[in-house]
């Protein structure tokens, strides 16, 4: 019993250490402080997932009562209010990224849809802007559609009725918005970069200032040390993901958190041991710190975009789920997702759990095997 409790003071004292190194660098300190505030909230505000006052140019050549009003169905805040424009404005307006859209309504246009002539209608689109241009082609289209049927039939009434009656109920977000999920989404993303990057960094800083081969000679293992960067570093993060998540993105960004938020803390207690482990494993393979920024960079990027967290992993070929399933981003993922939106309790994503739990242990053993390897061997 002795032993065992000396070699958690080993690791207490040790993680001290590292909370008091990790103090005096100002500069990592503004980095998880603006980690988990401002950059969560630039990111889930900053690019939109809805159509929100896109700029729309109308190049009206009926002149009609119908194409009047087809412009002015166009209505904020999906839409600003259109400008009529001349064919030749409405065209330098699109090059210059004045407007998103250009609609040219053509002349008896009125005329030719009364006689049932079918006339077109073109739509041009700044593809540039491409969030804005595929949810806002469908936008235009079902309301013109819906204001000619509706005056041509005086009814509101799609023209071809269902053989079915569809009512569809939105769970979890009835309002479809989008950035409630994108706050989220970057604190999984902050809390596994800058887990990996603390511990990673620290580890380089103790093998360049030469401490690391002081730590050996003093009665310690390989693992008292492994063991005490994560918990320091993770504790960090974990103060700063908690942060992030209740002042950020629940109260200043009112997104509705109707899950368990200490179950969500746990659940990146344990995803923070895994990702540590890979920071380790990465600092026994960098030489330097601009290797292990290197290596940092082609790993995080893998880890945030087929996790899941970006797109649905059932999009992605089978081989890459396959590959991600060894991840435990993947299951961190799932877990924020379930926990925080679904309201999920231990009783549903305890194989999430374990899951995690175990690729972290099969992670946390490699990296301290190669860190035996690389220090204690000099290899």
């Amino acid at each position: 019993m002795s032993r065992f409790m000396t070699h958690l003071n080993n690791i207490y004292q040790l993680g001290l250490k590292e909370l008091k190194s990790l103090w005096s660098d100002k500069v990592m300190l503004l980095l998880i402080i603006y980690a988990f505030t401002a950059n969560i909230y630039s990111s889930a505000k900053g690019v939109s997932q809805e159509l929100h006052n896109a700029p729309v140019a109308i190049v009206d050549q009926d002149r009609s009562q119908i194409s009047m009003r087809l412009a002015n169905s166009l209505t904020k805040p999906y839409f600003k209010t259109p400008d009529l424009l001349e064919p030749d404005e409405a065209t330098q307006s699109l090059d210059r990224g004045y407007h998103s859209f250009s609609i040219i309504i053509p002349p008896s246009f009125q005329k030719d849809l009364i006689a049932g002539r079918k006339p077109t209608v073109q739509l041009n689109i700044d593809a540039t802007v491409m969030s804005q241009a595929f949810i806002g082609s469908g936008y235009i289209e079902s309301i013109f559609n819906n204001e000619i049927n509706e005056y041509l039939n005086r009814t509101t009434e799609p023209a071809t009725k269902s053989r079915i009656n569809l009512v569809t109920h939105v769970r979890f977000n009835p309002n479809m918005t989008g950035f409630w999920f994108g706050g989220v989404i970057q604190v999984i993303n902050n809390v596994t970069m800058l887990t990996i990057i603390l511990v990673g960094a620290a580890y380089i800083r103790e093998r360049e200032h030469g401490t690391l081969e002081h730590l050996l000679a003093m009665p310690l293992v390989a693992a008292e040390i492994m063991i005490s960067k994560i918990w320091a570093n993770g504790l960090a993060v974990l103060i700063g993901a908690s942060g992030g998540l209740v002042i950020i993105v629940k109260v200043l960004m009112q997104v509705p958190i109707i899950g368990s938020i200490p179950l969500f803390l746990l659940a990146s207690a344990v995803y923070l041991f895994a990702a540590a482990a890979i920071g380790i494993f990465l600092g026994t393979l960098s030489k330097s710190m601009p290797q292990l920024g290197l290596l940092i960079f082609l790993t995080i990027i893998p880890l945030q975009m087929l996790s899941g967290g970006s797109t649905p992993q059932e999009s992605m070929p089978e081989w890459v789920q396959n590959v991600m399933m060894a991840t435990p981003t993947t299951y961190y993922v799932k877990l924020a997702q379930s926990i925080l939106f679904r309201g999920a309790g231990m009783s549903i994503v305890w194989p999430e759990f374990l899951a995690m739990t175990g690729v972290g242990i099969v992670f946390f053993a490699l990296s301290l095997a190669r860190f035996r390897k690389s220090v204690i061997q000099g290899n």
